[in-house]
């Protein structure tokens, strides 16, 4: 494709070009190894990519897309933002995939994971092909492909997208993070429906405050983002967006008045029943195999945007009760003991508050409570979570998650802070995998184990490096060793 093409499609965010050549391959990473590549300059928190231009040109760039013009023989692009332009120029290399599929997107702090799946097997249910973007990875129907980011970065995203057309996928079910939406990595992209699930206290590292992270996230509910929206009318910032939105928008809840709602829920340790209606229709008995009354607000918010998309009550009623785990969201664990093991992705204070007040619910036994904070994140989130691990469970066992490149004991240090406010009882492991052994060890009949803040995740980073951690594997491994 000409770079002259390409630059068509940036539109207002060119500011001035200098020289014309073929493009036959897309890069933000000057270590890659391209043929007639076009490098995007992104100029970054820690370092600037204009800098690592040289070596993008070495490494087979053909062009460059840059905020400032370079003393380098090859033709560049000037622009306003390099990732705006990007998202836009990506898009038209990879003939606009975006534009073949419907997109339904899920934004908020907790339960974007979960409700993405619900949608899919939804709008499975339905009859389409669907894919699958996310934190869990992407997927094709039932095929998995690993993603490094809950939303991706536009050349991985559009490439994504297209490889799902290919073949043949017909619906797109993704999360849209806030560090997509303030990074720009979707600009330019339309979704038939968006959803927003609630807001807690995450990611001040990159926003400062609850309000900047919290008009973020209303920012996606505009005519240029989406034709309709599904909203969570229980969650109290909702009342904001429903005040200003200016596309059509369905509302659903519990607690507040709403067009789809639930009624007479009943949660057990093996799921959740509830009768769902669509205000003025008959009413639908609903049987999740997930359990807890935030999936009963997941439930809510894939069904409210499968009746966007024209999937009929009956036919999303029968796919909510076929889900039986999400990857890392409150998923049981096979473990054959007389206590359970749930592993869960909870790592701010409200989504572990969430889960440990879920299994409080239907516990027989003690609530015992395994959880760390993540290192070079929000730091105020720390002794929060500390102190609502002290009031809701019954045991709490301070550990690592992904120290990245903090000193792991300064993290359990401030989590301590907040766990020393409360009666409850501790112990501080710093090694997780020993501290999961003290978990399983120390289990009874009727206790419930929360392995708390990795989720999903396969590895653990520490000192800047990530390492093989699996808490499927490491649980079942320590299983092993103790029966022997």
């Amino acid at each position: 494709m000409l770079f002259s093409a390409l630059i068509q499609a940036a539109g207002e965010e060119i500011l001035e070009v200098r020289g014309e050549c073929d493009i036959l391959d897309l890069s933000m990473d000057s270590r890659k190894k391209m043929e007639q590549g076009l490098f995007f300059c992104i100029p970054g928190a820690r370092f600037d990519a204009h800098d690592f231009a040289p070596q993008a040109i070495a490494n087979g760039a053909a062009a460059l897309v840059v905020t400032h013009f370079l003393p380098l023989d090859v033709p560049q692009a000037r622009v306003k933002n390099v990732r705006r332009a990007m998202s836009l120029m990506t898009a038209e290399f990879f003939h606009h995939p975006d534009r073949e599929m419907k997109l339904l997107g899920v934004t908020g702090t907790k339960g974007k994971t979960t409700t993405s799946y619900l949608i899919k097997a939804i709008m499975e249910a339905a009859g389409y092909k669907v894919g699958l973007i996310g934190t869990t990875g992407n997927m094709i129907g039932s095929e998995y492909m690993k993603s490094e980011f809950t939303t991706p970065e536009p050349i991985d995203f559009f490439r994504t997208l297209r490889m799902m057309r290919d073949e043949g996928v017909e619906v797109v079910s993704m999360e849209v993070s806030a560090h997509a939406l303030e990074m720009g990595r979707l600009h330019g992209v339309h979704f038939e429906a968006g959803c927003y699930t609630n807001l807690s206290q995450d990611h001040l590292d990159l926003f400062g405050t609850m309000e900047k992270y919290f008009e973020c996230k209303k920012s996606f509910f505009a005519p240029k983002w989406l034709d309709n929206a599904a909203i969570n009318v229980d969650e109290e910032t909702s009342a904001s967006i429903l005040s200003d939105i200016a596309v059509p928008h369905t509302t659903y809840g519990i607690c507040n008045n709403a067009d789809l709602f639930a009624r007479d829920i009943e949660i057990t340790e093996d799921g959740v029943q509830f009768t769902m209606k669509l205000f003025g229709t008959d009413e639908y008995p609903v049987k999740l195999q997930l359990t807890g009354m935030f999936n009963v607000y997941n439930a809510l918010a894939a069904a409210a945007v499968g009746l966007i998309a024209g999937v009929p009550l009956d036919v999303i009623t029968k796919a909510l009760a076929s889900v039986k785990s999400v990857p890392g969201r409150a998923e049981v664990l096979d473990t054959h003991t007389p206590y359970k093991v749930i592993l869960d992705y909870s790592h701010s204070p409200d989504a572990l508050e969430n889960i440990l007040v879920a299994v409080r619910e239907f516990a027989r036994g003690r609530v015992i409570s395994l959880f760390g904070c993540g290192g070079d994140r929000d730091t105020g989130k720390r002794p929060i979570m500390g102190e609502i691990s002290g009031r809701l469970a019954d045991y709490s066992i301070l550990t690592s998650d992904n120290p990245r490149t903090e000193d792991p004991f300064e993290i359990l240090r401030a989590v301590e802070e907040g766990m020393k406010k409360t009666d409850g009882s501790y112990i501080l492991i710093e090694n997780r995998r020993e501290a999961i052994r003290h978990a399983l060890q120390i289990g009874k009949d009727g206790d419930i184990i929360v392995l708390a803040g990795k989720g999903h995740e396969t590895y653990q980073e520490i000192n800047g490096v990530k390492r093989p951690f699996d808490e499927k594997v490491v649980v079942r491994e320590l299983l092993e060793e103790m029966e022997k």
